[in-house]
């Protein structure tokens, strides 16, 4: 598989055993930065690795920064990616089979190497189910992105349906 990745200053650390495991386990990596713990800004790589993603340019991607909430929020600004935090086997596992995530984002000041790898061997080892509920639902998340896309509703002033 094509993973994109990237990490600011403060991922940076757990840079070396991202790429290490995603070697070990046989996937191609694409390597958005950082190169150090020169401050730099989380959603310049959030966005590099969703639009990689979404492009098609890669399968899946993984961001870390600090403690990976700048990191999801900023991916999930990029059409077509569903970006999620997870620091527990489940989630990420769930969240691909589920609800189809493509990005993970990971806290590095939050979990080790040894957690992030069990965390990254789920989320690359599992496929979205194709169950009609999860379709469904993936689905109406779609819709929710084409709407905002196209400006068919104001998110300030629209009410839940």
């Amino acid at each position: 598989m094509r993973v994109a990745v990237g990490f600011d200053h403060a991922g940076f650390p757990l840079k070396e055993d991202v790429l290490r495991i995603l070697a070990d386990l046989g996937h191609d990596v694409v390597d958005f930065g950082t190169d150090s713990t020169a401050p730099v800004d989380y959603p310049d790589f959030a966005k590099a690795v969703g639009l990689a993603v979404s492009r098609g340019e890669c399968e899946r991607g993984i961001v870390v920064c600090g403690s990976g909430v700048g990191a999801s929020v900023a991916a999930t600004k990029v059409p077509g990616i569903r970006a999620a935090l997870c620091h527990d086997t489940f989630s990420a596992r769930q969240g691909v089979e589920d609800d189809d995530l493509n990005v993970l984002c990971l806290g590095a000041r939050v979990i080790g190497p040894s957690l992030a790898a069990e965390v990254m061997r789920a989320f690359l080892g599992a496929r979205f189910s194709n169950l009609e509920r999860h379709v469904r639902r993936l689905n109406k998340v779609k819709k929710i992105e084409a709407d905002a896309l196209s400006g068919a509703w104001n998110p300030s002033k629209e009410g839940v349906s």
